[in-house]
Order: C-alpha cells, then structure tokens, then sequence
C-alpha cells in the first residue's frame, strides 16, 4: 500500500479471485477459447486473401474485422492465462499498463468504426444493388479501412494520456486481470470527476457515433426487405446481413455495458465480466457468426482444403 503522495510506477494485477482449482479450470477454459478465437480469425484472413469468389467489400472487411479481434484478445489474454498459472499477484510497470490500456481501447474504437461502416455496406449492398460495385468500389473500401484504423488509434491518445498524468497513491494493486481504467481512477487521489466525465463524453461519441449509421442502415435494410415480395427473396436477402447484424448487437451491447456511465468506477466484478465479453467471448464467437450460415465462405473452405490436401498428398 503507498502512502503520502508518491505516484505508484508499478502496479500489481490481482486477476481472478478463488482456489488454484478454480484457476486451473479458467485457465483450460481461456485457453481453449483463445486458440479457437486466434485460428478461427486466422483462417477468415486466409481464406479471404487467397479465394477470388471473397474479393467483395463485405469479406475485404470481415478480413480487418478478423485481425482486430485477433489483435484484441492478444493485448489481453495471453498475459491473463500467464496469471492464472502462476500464484500470487502480477506485476506490471507503468509503461506496460499505459501500453496495454492504449492498445486496448484504440483496437477497439477501430472495431467500432469498422463495424459501422459494414453496417453502411450493407445498406448499399440491399437498397442499391445496382449501384453498389460503383459505390463500394476499392478506393473507397481501402479509404475506409484507413480510416477506421488511423481514427482508432488517433482517438485514445488523450484519455490514455489524461489517465496516466493521474497520481496513483492509495494503492498499486489493481484488481482486475488487465489495467483497467475504471479500477485505475478508483486508485488516484487527485479530483477526477472532470476526467471521468470527458471520457463518458468521448465513449458517447464514438459508440454512440458508430451505432446511428448502423441503426439508420438496419432500418432500411429491414424496410426493403420487407417489401420484397417472394419469401425465398426476403430469406436471401436478409442472410447476407444476419450474421453482421448478430455481431452488432452482441458488440455494440457489451460496449454500452462497459464504458457509457457517467462513473465509470464501478466494481471489479462488474468490469471483469465485462471485460471477458469483449476480450474473449465475443472474438470467438466472430468466426462462427460469420462462417457458419455462409454458404460462399463454406465452398470456399472446402476448396481451399482441397487444394492443401492435394499439395500435401503430391
């Protein structure tokens, strides 16, 4: 425990609470987990770099969607399982968490952005069929791509900043499995009301910025679906946005649940649940909801399966 008013410059994970049998079970269970997320998503890049019927818009996007969430689970994870093997507290020194928190919340604005801007083509790809290789043509998807990355991490530069120029004196154990800035704040003595309000302000603004183009998209899509007169054309047509839109509400709701509250000092329990939505559970469910009811990407799976099987054999 510090006292006077020194800053701490390391801090101690305390991770998951309960006996070493409980850590051993979460541990099997992260892991298995994490090893499906990571080959999971690493088998959409695959199959979407190397099979030309995927060169569309919608998988070119599902191809970052899938390095984003690859890339979020590991900031978080890999070290999270290292904690749950070893007993005690983890230690971590100031930069490691100013990194972790960075990257963390920065991947994630670039998901959300991302996510918006599939929303949006599928809007174009229902309501303007005709016109929709013309609007989503490379350029634009390229430009989009960039966008969504460069804002991400543009964008998190000053709440990790202003988090940061805080003095951590009451304490230097977080409890939590990651450096959590909720758990961070409830560590400071300075007054940080006005900081924690700004940071509600900016979580508004980018999930909240992210949500009204997917919103406005849905009900368009939904409002032009309904009018297409043949159920087998309204079945069609909505497959090509179910798996996205599943993805959204399952995204987009966790989001909400974790970062837009005015206090974002809450419970550790309440944040570590939260945290494991956004860590772990929805990156493995990313593969299944997009794969799974696709039939283009199934064939070309089985292809690309076929064509290493054939190497392999010759």
């Amino acid at each position: 425990m510090l006292k006077n008013y020194s800053s701490a410059t390391e801090f101690y994970l305390l991770g998951f609470h309960g006996s070493k049998e409980l850590h051993d079970i979460l541990f099997a269970t992260f892991f298995f987990l994490y090893s499906v997320t990571v080959m999971g998503n690493m088998v959409i890049i695959v199959i979407v770099c190397v099979d030309k019927r995927l060169q569309s818009p919608m998988y070119f996007f599902l191809g970052h969607l899938s390095v984003l969430e690859i890339l979020i689970t590991s900031v978080a994870v890999p070290l999270m399982l290292w904690g749950l093997l070893l007993p005690g507290m983890q230690a971590m020194s100031l930069t490691a968490c100013s990194a972790q928190l960075y990257l963390y919340l920065s991947l994630g604005t670039s998901e959300l952005v991302l996510i918006g801007a599939m929303a949006v083509d599928r809007y174009v790809a229902v309501c303007n069929p005709l016109r929709y290789n013309i609007i989503m043509d490379s350029h634009t998807c390229i430009w989009v791509v960039i966008v969504s990355w460069v804002f991400g991490f543009l964008f998190q530069i000053w709440p990790v900043y202003a988090t940061f120029q805080l003095t951590f004196c009451k304490s230097n154990v977080i409890d939590h499995f990651l450096c959590d800035r909720g758990q961070l704040l409830k560590l400071s003595c300075d007054d940080s009301l006005f900081t924690e309000f700004i940071l509600f302000l900016m979580a508004v603004f980018i999930i909240v910025g992210s949500m009204i183009p997917t919103i406005i998209s849905y009900t368009y899509i939904i409002s032009t679906i309904l009018k297409i007169p043949s159920a087998s054309g309204r079945k069609k047509a909505f497959s090509t946005c179910a798996s996205h839109f599943t993805f959204v509400v399952i995204g987009y709701g966790t989001c909400l649940f974790l970062y837009v509250k005015p206090k974002q000092t809450q419970a550790a329990e309440y944040n570590r649940v939260a945290s494991l939505m956004v860590l772990v559970v929805t990156p493995f469910l990313n593969p299944f909801i997009f794969t799974l009811r696709n039939d283009k990407f199934i064939e070309a799976f089985r292809d690309v399966m076929k064509r290493c099987y054939q190497l392999l054999k010759d």
